[in-house]
């Protein structure tokens, strides 16, 4: 019975929902306008719930969604991935080369380590991952991380911004060994949550979109990557109180990134950076 739902709700995710699902390069650089829509999702008579957006007078479900609701694995790796055999994990597996060596997305997609991955350095060595059991696992956080948020506002009217380069730094220190891995997927949770603030704060928007200057200028700037010169604001675990403080809807330029710290092998934060300018 199971497979059978997977089945009509996959025949029928058009006429259902108009579903979408994007890739991560897409929604880096790319927005839609979208509202809450209150659209009513039935499973055999039992109602589910599930967000539902309204775009361009249509009704819209995320795939990912439903995958998680109904127990199938959707995932995008260039293109949608749906495995009705395997439980939902939203992510695509990382396809190790035959020496465990691992390729770093570039598209802003989540790596998640595992123990054995190698990982190529930036100063021509490899850094081999030994444990990651405190992966999302961290006890001062408030929760596991839910999904990338979705627009709360305008994003369109917000400059676009481009994902730098996967990144990998290793340093030798006598006491340990550490590798920092440019975590652009966290980095991206960082853009929306600040994005989703200035849309809604009257001191840099307007009616959901973003303030523009008499010159053109936009009231927020923002990039994903903060020069080695400057000293950003750290914190860890993710807070999304902890953006909110250096923005405070004050308009300027904020820089932002985000970095997998390990030590001796071992996983021990993602560490969040912004700066503001």
């Amino acid at each position: 019975m199971k497979n059978r739902v997977k089945n009509l709700l996959l025949m029928g995710a058009g006429i259902l929902a108009g579903i979408t699902l994007t890739s991560a390069t897409h929604a880096a650089t790319s927005y839609l306008t979208a509202t809450r829509s209150n659209c009513a999702v039935y499973i055999n008579g039992q109602r589910i719930e599930l967000t539902a957006y309204m775009i361009n007078n249509e009704n819209y479900v995320r795939l990912r969604d439903i995958g998680a609701k109904v127990g199938f694995n959707v995932y995008w790796n260039g293109t949608v991935q749906i495995e009705t055999d395997k439980p939902y994990t939203g992510v695509a597996p990382m396809e190790p080369k035959p020496n465990g060596t691992v390729t770093l997305p570039r598209d802003g997609s989540q790596y998640i380590p595992r123990a054995g991955d190698v990982i190529p350095c930036d100063d021509g060595t490899t850094y081999i991952i030994k444990d990651v059991s405190r992966w999302d696992a961290n006890m001062f956080a408030e929760g596991p991380l839910p999904p990338l948020p979705t627009p709360t506002c305008d994003w369109s009217s917000f400059p676009g911004v481009d994902l730098p380069a996967p990144e990998a730094r290793h340093f030798a220190r006598p006491d340990a060994d550490y590798l920092f891995v440019r975590n652009l997927y966290e980095t991206r949770r960082m853009q929306y949550t600040l994005m989703n603030m200035a849309g809604a704060n009257p001191n840099t928007s307007v009616n959901g979109k973003l303030r523009y200057g008499s010159k053109g200028t936009p009231y927020v700037r923002i990039s994903l990557s903060i020069p080695d010169d400057v000293t950003p604001w750290s914190f860890w675990p993710w807070r999304e109180s902890e953006i909110a403080k250096p923005f405070n809807g004050i308009p300027g330029s904020y820089a932002l990134q985000a970095w997998d710290v390990y030590r001796n092998g071992v996983f021990m934060q993602t560490e969040y950076q912004i700066y503001v300018a």
